[in-house]
């Protein structure tokens, strides 16, 4: 069985949070592999506490896909101050495999951001990585890739639980594991009325209510905030509020797109048009429609830049889903070249959490990796870019960890989905496959 085929079987997908299935992702020839480690969101801890762990299996999988692709480099980016992981990779590392240290910043680890500093070369709209001759991997996705190799599929995830918590933690978790028992692990309120979740980052990650959802392979954090805490204020999804807002108080300051990464990159996002295009009811005021596309969604102009609290990340996202669903394709393109001040554009990580007002939530979260008997799972059968897996059990069946319970739909983009624990498969849905001991 080749390289492609282990992964594809172990069900690898991308662990940093987009979750394109990897067997194809590297299916591929390429110049650079680039292994992302720079986990671009603040409070996080996953991908600098695997590599410090799993250095050695990190670097092996990443020899493996550089002699898959054929690549000429293998280059792990990381920030400076990750000191434990830097010590740990530099043991392994040598011949065409190399380390590259970023400054502490926000959105270093921002797929086509990376490229651009590890390559020089610039992404395209609507493009992929690949068009310049690069494939970007997340670390933990390298993790999995190790253990595919040696027939071991991906059953658990590693994520952080911080917040509002009196233990933070970064636990490896049995996928399908409802959140609420990680919050109990890490010392969480038990009050949940007067809390709210962020599943993810602060910034890209999203709100949730729903403290019993399970455990993904892209799961990467869980943040527990007062229901007052002025980050979710932000957050809300209120499209009419914005436009209200974008109409009464944008005054077209340009902040929102000095700062956004993406522009500076030449990708020609302009947020304040789309605030400008909203406000005026009309599209034509958004100017080059094309780079409405090249947006990350990373929050910067919401979240930091806009002075006057708007939401101009939104706006610009509403926009892109419309174009999409109006059948309205990017052309691929870099619009302009790299902003020259790109380098003193790039927001400092410890600014951005003084702004969103989580400094006392800036803490290290121990890898705890053993104590958690899960003894009930409901596995999603979609935690991935693609078709939906289809089950593969009936309810009765009694399944061992590691065992396939959902397979690809024939012709169609999707990952192979495990069981996390050993048990009876209790119930079979559309969605998910619930495992109980």
């Amino acid at each position: 069985m080749n390289t492609v085929e282990k992964i594809k079987n172990a069900g690898v997908v991308g662990a940093g949070g987009a979750g394109f299935p990897t067997h194809v992702k590297v299916n591929c020839k390429a110049e650079y592999v680039i292994a992302n480690g720079a986990e671009c969101e603040p409070l996080l801890r996953v991908d600098q506490l695997v590599m410090a762990k799993y250095a050695k299996e990190i670097v092996e999988a990443m020899a493996v896909l550089v002699e898959h692709t054929g690549a000429t480099y293998g280059v792990i980016g990381l920030k400076k101050h990750y000191h434990d992981a830097i010590s740990e990779i530099e043991k392994y590392t040598g011949g065409k495999i190399s380390i590259q240290l970023f400054d502490s910043y926000y959105p270093a680890g921002d797929e086509q951001t990376m490229v651009y500093e590890v390559t020089g070369r610039v992404v395209p709209t609507g493009g992929l990585p690949l068009d310049v001759g690069a494939v970007v991997v997340n670390v933990s996705t390298l993790l999995n890739i190790s253990n595919a190799l040696n027939d071991i599929p991906v059953t658990d995830k590693h994520v952080t639980i911080t917040g509002e918590v009196e233990n933070p933690i970064t636990v490896r978790s049995p996928i399908g594991y409802p959140i609420r028992k990680l919050i109990e692990l890490a010392g969480g309120p038990v009050d949940e009325k007067s809390f709210t979740l962020i599943i993810g980052g602060p910034l890209m990650g999203r709100v949730s209510n729903n403290w019993d959802e399970a455990v993904t392979k892209t799961t990467g954090g869980v943040i527990v905030l007062k229901n007052e805490h002025s980050l979710l204020d932000k957050k809300k999804d209120d499209f009419d509020r914005d436009v209200k807002l974008a109409k009464a108080v944008c005054c077209q300051c340009n902040f929102c797109t000095d700062l956004c990464p993406r522009n500076a990159l030449g990708l020609h996002v302009e947020p304040h048009k789309a605030m400008r295009a909203v406000a005026n009811n009309d599209g034509r005021l958004l100017g080059q429609v094309n780079g409405v596309f090249s947006c990350c969604n990373c929050g910067l102009c919401t979240l930091y830049a806009c002075n006057f609290g708007l939401n101009p990340s939104a706006v610009i996202n509403r926009i892109k889903i419309g174009l999409g669903e109006e059948g309205v394709k990017p052309i691929k393109e870099i619009h302009t070249r790299v902003d020259r001040s790109i380098n003193t554009k790039k927001v400092p990580v410890s600014r951005l959490i003084a702004r969103l007002g989580l400094k006392k939530y800036d803490v290290e979260t121990p890898l705890v990796e053993d104590g958690i008997g899960a003894k009930n799972v409901k596995i999603p059968l979609q935690m991935h870019i693609g078709a939906p897996s289809e089950a593969v059990v009936s309810v009765g069946d009694r399944v061992k960890k590691g065992d396939i319970i959902g397979a690809i739909p024939k012709d169609k983009l999707g990952a192979v989905v495990h069981s996390s624990i050993d048990g009876s498969v209790k119930d079979v849905t559309s969605d998910y496959v619930e495992i109980a001991l």
